[in-house]
């Protein structure tokens, strides 16, 4: 019965509605918490990639490089864990990370991008063209067996490009530039 006053309910139903609502929000956070995951990536579910063509993928080269990837990398010093990948995976493909995922693909063609006149980076003794991308750039390995593509998302620091760089330096011999 509302007050006569002033129409509003009588105080009693005020308390009673307030009391529900913080018991309800103190519900659902605790249900959230109690659910959480100690592993972020796998609260996201397996990511699904796009196929690109790959004719090399199932080369010896990728299966050395893919072996030896890391299991975790960092990135601004936030550990990235391997992330599943959905079905149909794209083969010689390995993903770190949630949010923006980096992205390793092996056996890949040569990039078009990749001409005599092409500006490469050296990391770690690795010879790497960069293809900027919006949100992220393509890192591509050109002076391999195999063409490798990092995806780096703009927002990661530099971290995986230099892992990524040890395991090849470490994995696959160098060799001289194609352009064709």
């Amino acid at each position: 019965m509302p007050d006569s006053d002033t129409g509003a309910p009588p105080r009693v139903v005020l308390v009673t509605a307030a009391a529900l609502a913080v018991a309800l929000a103190v519900a659902v956070a605790v249900f959230a918490l109690t659910q959480r995951s100690s592993d972020p990536a796998s609260d996201a579910g397996p990511l699904p990639l796009v196929p690109v063509p790959a004719p090399f993928a199932t080369s010896p080269a990728c299966t050395t490089l893919l072996s030896a990837v890391p299991t975790e990398l960092k990135s601004n010093g936030t550990p990235l864990k391997v992330r599943e990948l959905a079905a149909p995976a794209p083969p010689a493909t390995v993903a770190w990370g949630t949010d923006d995922p980096l992205v390793l693909r092996c056996g890949l063609n040569r990039p078009p991008e990749l001409t005599p006149t092409a500006a490469l980076r050296l990391v770690n003794g690795v010879q790497w063209l960069q293809v900027p991308g919006e949100g992220a750039s393509t890192w591509y390995v050109v002076d391999r067996e195999v063409y490798a593509a990092l995806t780096v998302p703009d927002s990661a620091g530099t971290g995986p490009l230099q892992t990524i760089s040890d395991t090849v330096a470490a994995k696959l011999p160098a060799r001289p530039l194609r352009f064709s």
